[in-house]
This record gives C-alpha cells, sequence and structure tokens, in this order.
C-alpha cells in the first residue's frame, strides 16, 4: 500500500492542494493501518491487540479520509471531468459507484471499533482488520484511477 502511495504522491501531488492534502491523509491512513495491524515495519515480537487509543485514532482518520474523498475531492474531480466531456464524466462516475461500495465497509469497522469495542468484538478484529485493509486498497486502485482521468485528459490537452 505504501509503494503504490508513493507512486500516486509521485503522479498527482502538485496538481491540486486538495489531492496533495487528500494523498497526505491517505499516508497517515495507511501508516496507522500497518501500526495498528503489526505490519512491517512496525511488527512486534509479542502479538497483542492493539491499544483502543490507537484503534480509535485509526476509526477517525478512516472516517476524515473517507469524508474528504466524497465530499471534497471526488465532487471537484467529477465536476472537472463534466467539463472535459461526457466519456470522462461517464468514467468518472462508474470509477465513483464502485468507491462508495467501500465506504460501508469502512463505517462498519468504525461503527463497530472505534470507541470501547467489547471483547466478543475484538475476537473479529484481526479478520475484520484484514477484510478493510483489502477493501481499502481496492478503493485506493479506484481513486488513482479517477485522478487518472483527470489527469490524462489535462496531460493531453
Amino acid at each position: 500500500m505504501l509503494t503504490k502511495l508513493e507512486q500516486a504522491k509521485n503522479e498527482w501531488g502538485g496538481t491540486l492542494s486538495v489531492i496533495d492534502n487528500w494523498l497526505k491523509d491517505r499516508q497517515e491512513l495507511v501508516v496507522l493501518y500497518c501500526k495498528i495491524a503489526a505490519l512491517p515495519p512496525y511488527q512486534q515480537t509479542i502479538r497483542s491487540l492493539p491499544t483502543q487509543e490507537n484503534i480509535t485514532k485509526f476509526c477517525q482518520i478512516l472516517l476524515d479520509y473517507t469524508s474528504k474523498g466524497h465530499f471534497e475531492v471526488y465532487e471537484q474531480i467529477i465536476l472537472q471531468c463534466k467539463l472535459d466531456g461526457e466519456n470522462n464524466l461517464k468514467i468518472a462516475q462508474e470509477l465513483y459507484s464502485r468507491i462508495t461500495t467501500t465506504t460501508d465497509t469502512a463505517l462498519s469497522f468504525n461503527d463497530k471499533y472505534a470507541y470501547s469495542a467489547s471483547d466478543s468484538a475484538l475476537l473479529d478484529f484481526d479478520e475484520d482488520l484484514s477484510e478493510l485493509g483489502q477493501v481499502m486498497e481496492s478503493r485506493f486502485e479506484r481513486e488513482d484511477q479517477l485522478l487518472e482521468v483527470v489527469h490524462l485528459h489535462h496531460t493531453l490537452s
């Protein structure tokens, strides 16, 4: 995830400040994900669940990232695609509809774990976190494709 993030920052960084900030937020989200999942370089010698404080912080960043995408970045991209032509708009709307399907997984994870998760819920934590990671990686790929639609048009224009 971090490698793809660096590629996205190199590809679209500097285009718009809202995109730069959004990619910075994505980096923070991915780093926190790696920390609570104990993935390299944050692996632990003794396996344990992350603290509730770290889970809550991750959930807040997850919601902030998801919200910023829906209410700031996507709107601007869709608007730009409208200006760029019907074909770009159609591609962007298709990608957007695929991205929105991932939002439910993020919201469900937040609802279950953000604030004092029960012991029974924590039994599912690793599995839910893994599923969330896969869904978010898919989301990031689609977001990058959405950025590519806008970027390609402006490169060719």
